[in-house]
């Protein structure tokens, strides 16, 4: 697969760059899908040092997304975003592969 498969926003690409510069890293993002949840599989964010061999990279201004082989099976055409409202601010996962999720948007199943 290739890095078009999955992206992130400039929204998104600007938040994980202000929190890098902020903790002195590297404005790597890595997203990571593990079971459990209220919906089966949840999704997990973290910074990253740098991509592991086997990674899928997207970059987008300067930031780059990574995914691990075995969760870019269920992330796959994905777009990480970054939303502020009234009632908080988070990373969104829009998986067009998720069959239901749950109300906080944090878990999904397939």
């Amino acid at each position: 697969m290739d890095a078009q498969t999955l992206s992130l926003s400039p929204s998104a690409a600007r938040r994980v760059a202000l929190i890098a510069q902020k903790q002195g890293k590297e404005p790597i993002l890595r997203l990571a899908v593990e079971g459990g949840g209220c919906s089966g599989f949840q999704y997990r964010f973290a910074l990253a040092d740098a991509p592991e061999a086997d990674d899928m990279v997207a970059e987008t201004d300067g930031v780059r997304l990574l995914v691990d082989p075995v969760s870019l099976d269920l992330v796959a055409g994905c777009v990480v975003d970054y939303l502020e409202s009234l009632g908080g601010a988070a990373f969104r996962v829009e998986n067009p592969n998720a069959a239901a999720s749950c109300g906080c948007g944090s878990s999904f199943a397939v």
